[in-house]
């Protein structure tokens, strides 16, 4: 397997650290709850990855809509252009590609990899999956908050 592909045993350990929030930022449970359930007392935008990838610029005009703007279409075509995978992993503003090793290392993984809706059926088993089904739905409930994980 080559490195943007850990074997099973890795992701089962990626697994098991991610479910108990043993990894860097915490608790992503935690954090994505925490952030839902504070949106009744700050103005949040949640914009959702599959939904920008289905249509980009219904999402564009929903941020636009958030923050009070009106946009040309001429402006709205250029911020789509400029927000697409794409043209974000190309910009070193967007990739991280000059934030020095130590601090992220790249060549272990790209900050961007492929911007692709799904891809974790590739990775995951399906015990992996089951496992991530379960977490999901007890950490969860409770919440009106729905993920799609694809399109």
């Amino acid at each position: 397997m080559n490195k943007t592909q850990p074997d099973p045993g890795t992701w089962d350990q990626y697994m098991e650290k991610f479910i108990k929030g043993e990894i860097a930022w915490g608790s992503w449970f935690d954090h994505v709850i925490g952030w839902w359930n504070a949106k009744h007392k700050h103005d949040i935008l949640y914009v959702f990855y599959e939904d920008m990838k289905e249509d980009p610029k219904r999402e564009i005009r929903k941020v636009m809509k958030f923050l009070g703007k009106n946009f040309s279409e001429e402006v709205l075509d250029t911020i789509c252009h400029h927000t697409t995978f794409k043209a974000m992993k190309q910009n070193p503003m967007a990739n991280y590609s000059t934030v020095p090793n130590f601090v992220l290392d790249q060549t272990l993984s790209p900050f961007m990899r492929k911007g692709e809706v799904a891809d974790w059926m590739n990775h995951f088993t399906e015990s992996q999956n089951k496992m991530f089904d379960e977490e999901y739905e007890k950490r969860m409930k409770g919440t009106d908050l729905k993920f799609r994980t694809n399109i």
